[in-house]
């Protein structure tokens, strides 16, 4: 007897969406500050979203590997034990959920280890189940902007002529040779799927680690316009603010650290006024 193909995607519903926008976040690379799991999580929360479809994390993570324990640390899943008794094993999921109201699917997962071609394939078969036309992926990198400025954002796509419809959004177009992330794959794999594809990078101060309110409100307001959406972000407005003032009040006791944002301060703000001569 023939047994079933096995599928890693399991879809759990079939709204009716037509011409739909898919918004990826991945834990892991390009996910600095929280930016991208940050942002599309409060997303989920704040559109209620309904599950979809989810991805067998099983085939595409490795949870060990051979060599240091801070190597090996970082590949392990966390655990929590209490009193002797385990009370959790975090292991890799990734879910889509979505709100019909928006034309909006949603993605919350871990960029994978391993099958990179499998796992794009159960995104674009997702994406043709759910009438998804348009793939947006938000994200971030360690830069030069100071916590103090506003946060630049960056672009690409995978087709220039989609390029002047993203930079209506106070956009700038990304420049970059190096090591390769999971969604640069997917956005190459994308014209072949029928699918235009971009990716919004907000720039991160190297300087600090940690969830970065204002990074996250950035590209948030610019999806907003982007997606059509009616979100109350004042209370990310004021997450940043004081995130801002904390950020200040501790490098302000560095005094080397302190030097160093007053200089990138003046290069950003230089770089300002060039570019509005």
């Amino acid at each position: 007897m023939q047994q079933p193909t096995y599928d890693p995607l399991r879809i759990l519903d079939s709204p009716k969406l037509s011409d739909a926008t898919l918004l990826l976040a991945f834990a892991g690379w390009m996910d600095g500050g929280d930016v991208s799991t940050g942002t599309v999580r409060r997303l989920v929360d704040l559109l209620d979203a309904k599950p979809l479809a989810e991805i067998d994390p099983d085939p595409f993570y490795i949870c060990n590997v051979p060599g240091p324990m801070e190597i090996a640390a970082l590949f392990r899943p966390h655990i929590e034990i209490e009193e002797g008794v385990i009370q959790t094993v975090d292991m890799p999921t990734n879910t889509f959920s979505y709100d019909a109201s928006a034309n909006l699917v949603l993605f919350l997962g871990k960029e994978p280890n391993l099958h990179w071609r499998r796992f794009g394939d159960c995104i674009f078969r997702l994406t043709q189940e759910a009438g998804v036309k348009r793939i947006l992926f938000v994200g971030s990198f360690g830069g030069s902007v100071p916590h103090t400025r506003q946060p630049r954002v960056y672009i690409t796509c995978s087709d220039a002529s989609f390029l002047p419809e993203m930079e209506k959004y106070g956009l700038r177009r990304s420049g970059y040779t190096g090591p390769g992330s999971f969604t640069s794959y997917l956005m190459k794999q994308a014209p072949a799927a029928e699918l235009n594809m971009a990716s919004l990078a907000v720039e991160i101060p190297s300087y600090l680690q940690g969830p970065n309110p204002m990074c996250i409100e950035a590209v948030t307001r610019r999806l907003a316009n982007i997606l059509e959406l009616p979100l109350d972000l004042d209370s990310l407005r004021s997450s940043s603010t004081e995130w801002e003032l904390h950020v200040s009040s501790v490098v302000e006791k560095d005094k080397g650290l302190a030097e160093k944002v007053r200089e990138l301060e003046n290069e950003y703000d230089e770089e300002l006024l060039d570019s509005e001569e």
